[in-house]
């Protein structure tokens, strides 16, 4: 008889109800939304809103560190101008430009 396993009707203390893990899986789920997913969603409409105000003339920052002067604008692609000797034109995807700088901007010092 020492060797019988007896299964008694006793409740557990500190266990966790189907109520209660179902609230936190809603705040964790929340929680992710609000730290992984919004800000992604945001600034991919920042990015999308600076390459819909690509023009020629703009001063350009590409994803690979180059500076350079936009000369054309087509549908997803965009010519740039690197260097001063005006014959370095390189076409690339919208999506390389990282920063832009209009020509007739004023920086605030």
């Amino acid at each position: 008889m020492n060797n019988l396993i007896f299964l008694t009707d006793t409740p557990q203390t500190g266990g966790m109800t189907l109520g209660m893990m179902i609230i936190w899986i809603v705040i964790m789920g929340a929680a992710f939304y609000f730290m992984a997913i919004r800000p992604q969603k945001k600034q991919q409409r920042a990015m999308e809103a600076l390459i819909s105000t690509l023009e020629p003339g703009d001063s350009v920052l590409t994803s690979s560190g180059f500076y350079g002067v936009i000369i054309d604008v087509m549908e997803e692609v965009v010519i740039v101008e690197f260097g001063n000797n005006k014959n370095c034109r390189i076409p690339m995807k919208k999506t390389a430009v990282v920063e832009v700088e209009k020509p007739g901007a004023v920086e605030k010092v």
